[in-house]
């Protein structure tokens, strides 16, 4: 059978059994595939292709005679094993945040830098998946009329925390519709009819890292370095899906029809944007699908050269597994990767 020798570290997770959902939907070309996660996992077994694999637990072995390592298991596991999994001569393509910001390690989306893989010595990086729809959406208007400013605003769903966070979602939900009290465990204040302007740390200067994250790699992705970007990044009672609204400040006037012409041809992006009929992106219409979607397109009444936009996208799949498996798709397009064994 031809095709490449996969692993997949965090097999058992949101994001890892979205990698394995994505990888039988568009056909990827496999010859091999190892389940990896934690040892608590290993020994189940999860079903790709027909068949059933059973989990092992992630051992520094695990790589040998494997060509790609797609990880998504957190900051700590990848900065370990990544490195042994390349030096092992697999590329590997990490979903953490543990290599993103290394001057060494590209930080790509397909439609936007994809040469930038060519950079790669062992390590690619997934941006964060509130970085990622905001740049497909914001790059085509980019290049034709460079941005000088971006503020956005993102309101995104628990499945971005992990398993445990749509557990507790649903919990809290049905404990308050009972008129039970609740106890958070995975936030620090309920989630359920509520919003927490708080994801991840906060920081000495007062953003929390994911909002960071956003100022950081929007730059490096866009290779745009003086875009001036502020970010507030909120967690909702959404399962899946995240939503962002967009501010943007061009270096020239640009008209929503305009911008509307321009993202109708990008790449990745599907215009949803009729207010008439209340046409506008959502995050359950969403969920499941690949594109990042883009409405209420509307002029900034509070500078000349601004637009407003909304955009919606699949934090589990454009937002992380989808935009692993296209990088991995790039390069044997490219002819960047050759099969093993």
């Amino acid at each position: 059978m031809g095709g490449y020798r996969l692993a997949v570290v965090g097999a058992t997770g949101l994001v890892g059994q979205e990698f394995i959902k994505v990888l039988e939907q568009r056909n990827f070309p496999i010859k091999s595939i190892r389940l990896l996660a934690s040892n608590r996992s290993a020994g189940k077994k999860l079903f790709i292709s027909h068949r059933e694999i059973e989990v092992e637990e992630t051992v520094p072995e695990s790589f040998q005679d494997i060509d790609i390592a797609l990880f998504s298991a957190g900051t700590d596991i990848s900065r370990y094993f990544s490195p042994i999994a390349a030096r092992s001569g697999a590329v590997v393509v990490d979903n953490s945040s543990a290599f993103r910001m290394a001057p060494h390690v590209p930080l790509v989306v397909p439609e936007i830098n994809p040469e930038d893989i060519r950079q790669h010595k062992g390590i690619i990086a997934n941006p964060n998946c509130s970085s990622i729809q905001m740049v497909v959406a914001l790059y085509p208007l980019h290049k034709v009329n460079p941005i000088k400013r971006i503020i956005v605003t993102s309101f995104q769903a628990v499945s971005g925390t992990g398993s445990a966070a749509v557990e507790e979602l649903t919990t809290q939900s049905k404990q308050l519709l009972d008129g039970q009290d609740v106890a958070p465990h995975v936030y620090p204040h309920q989630i359920a009819f509520n919003v927490l302007p708080e994801i991840d740390v906060f920081l000495d200067n007062d953003y929390n890292k994911e909002e960071w994250k956003m100022v950081e790699e929007t730059r490096k992705i866009m290779h745009a370095k003086d875009i001036s970007i502020s970010a507030t990044c909120v967690r909702v009672p959404v399962f899946i899906g995240h939503s962002e609204s967009i501010n943007i400040e061009f270096s020239q006037p640009m008209s929503p029809d305009e911008a509307r012409r321009i993202l109708t041809q990008a790449p990745g992006v599907k215009l949803l944007d009729d207010p008439a009929i209340s046409l506008y992106p959502q995050p359950w219409s969403a969920a499941g699908t690949d594109e990042v979607f883009v409405g209420r397109i509307r002029r900034d009444t509070s500078h000349p050269n601004g637009l407003v936009i909304w955009v919606v996208a699949d934090n589990l799949r454009k937002g992380a597994a989808l935009n692993t498996v296209q990088i991995a798709e790039e390069m044997i397009k490219r002819g960047w990767l050759h099969p093993g064994g």
